[in-house]
């Protein structure tokens, strides 16, 4: 319980209060679980103080001094904090629900499974706050400093955030489902499976942010700002996409692998069993000695996922493709998965002498970025006229292609 003397003092007025505590600067006030309902504590000097499981619902402390105030399970429900200083007090589990502290001070604070449903935080400065499993459903944070706050794991959903400040917050596995950031700046900021479903981000800034494994089903994600603020604005779509954009832009390690990837990947179909794969090797070879990167999907290995998908994604990044059709098994879905659908990336088959074109390989032919089928009649063969015969046709083809699209 409370200790009879400090809470009779307080009961006296504020002025009293503050006038002993002026007195007594080395004493920690024991106000625990007392009820102090509907108190009058404008501008009360409550530093340092024991309010652990106070009932402070409803109370008066506009201006209040609460800096290093132990307020851990205290009720604060519906209290005026209007411009009160919490700086470094511990709220863990307290309950704020519906409490008014626009422009109130809580840096450094311990908000820790503390209820701040409906509570009114405009302006209010968070800065660097824990905020760990707390709930702040339909709180209003609009324009709060919240740098470097860690919001792990807390309810934010449907919480006003426009034009807060979450630079360097961290909102891993945080609930943001139906908030309003737009405007916020989440420069530096830390996403990590966060749930963002329904919410708004547009106009934010976003320079530096990590985000990962967001969970955005029909999220609002326009005009997000991926430059440090006091640059030239650069706006994109989407946030996983604009860090992407903000790396290509301003990582020159990141563009050389995207020029690399553009330029230089040669994909390789084909169905290479232990008899041939020699074959596979000496095209192989032969790419890296001409400076591509070739990429093999060889169908003779047995199916874990999805072929056609994987194959479609890698022809996407190819510079052209060489599809060796003899002995064909898959191949023909694939090339049907990419030779329609993909005018900008020559193919050139290869087929071996002996065999015959399946049926419906006649299909392709129509197709202007598809070379003539180049027959060989062995490996030997093929290994002496390959780069005269298939790499140089299908790099002229694609500089050809690549020319006819910048038309």
């Amino acid at each position: 319980m409370a200790n009879p003397e400090h809470l009779s003092i307080l009961t006296r007025g504020v002025a009293a209060w503050n006038q002993w505590r002026t007195e007594h600067i080395d004493t920690q006030p024991d106000l625990h679980n007392a009820n102090l309902r509907r108190a009058n504590l404008r501008e009360a000097n409550l530093e340092r103080a024991d309010l652990r499981k106070a009932n402070l619902a409803l109370a008066d402390l506009d201006g209040a001094y609460l800096n290093g105030a132990d307020l851990r399970e205290a009720k604060l429900g519906r209290a005026r904090l209007h411009q009160s200083q919490l700086g470094n007090a511990n709220l863990g589990g307290a309950n704020l629900c519906e409490a008014y502290l626009l422009f109130a001070s809580l840096f450094e604070a311990s908000l820790e499974g503390a209820n701040l449903e409906r509570t009114d935080l405009r302006k209010a400065n968070l800065q660097r706050a824990n905020l760990r499993n707390a709930t702040l459903c339909e709180a209003n944070l609009s324009q709060a400093t919240l740098f470097g706050a860690y919001l792990g794991y807390s309810n934010l959903s449907r919480a006003f955030l426009s034009g807060a400040f979450l630079t360097g917050a961290d909102l891993s596995e945080a609930n943001l489902s139906g908030a309003d950031l737009a405007g916020a700046n989440l420069e530096r900021s830390i996403l990590v499976k966060t749930t963002c479903n329904k919410a708004t981000f547009t106009g934010c800034y976003i320079h530096g942010i990590s985000a990962w494994d967001l969970r955005l089903e029909e999220a609002q994600q326009t005009n997000l700002v991926i430059t440090p603020s006091g640059e030239p604005e650069i706006t994109v779509d989407q946030l996983e996409v604009a860090q992407f954009i903000y790396l290509l832009l301003n990582n020159q390690r990141i563009r050389q692998v995207i020029d690399t990837i553009t330029s230089k990947v040669v994909l390789i179909l084909g169905r290479f069993t232990p008899e041939r794969v020699k074959v596979l090797e000496a095209i192989r070879e032969n790419l890296r000695n001409l400076d591509y990167l070739p990429v093999l999907f060889n169908f003779d290995k047995p199916e874990t996922r999805d072929i056609t998908e994987t194959v479609s994604t890698l022809a996407h990044m190819a510079r052209f493709v060489i599809a060796d059709i003899t002995d064909a098994k898959s191949i023909p879905q694939e090339l049907m998965a990419i030779v329609p659908n993909l005018p900008s990336v020559a193919v050139q088959p290869l087929l071996l002498a002996s065999q015959r074109e399946y049926g419906m390989f006649e299909h392709f032919k129509r197709f202007p970025w598809v070379l003539d089928t180049v027959l060989y009649q062995d490996q030997e063969t093929l290994l002496r006229s390959l780069e005269s015969t298939v790499i140089l046709p299908a790099e002229q083809k694609a500089k050809e292609l690549i020319a006819m699209q910048r038309k």
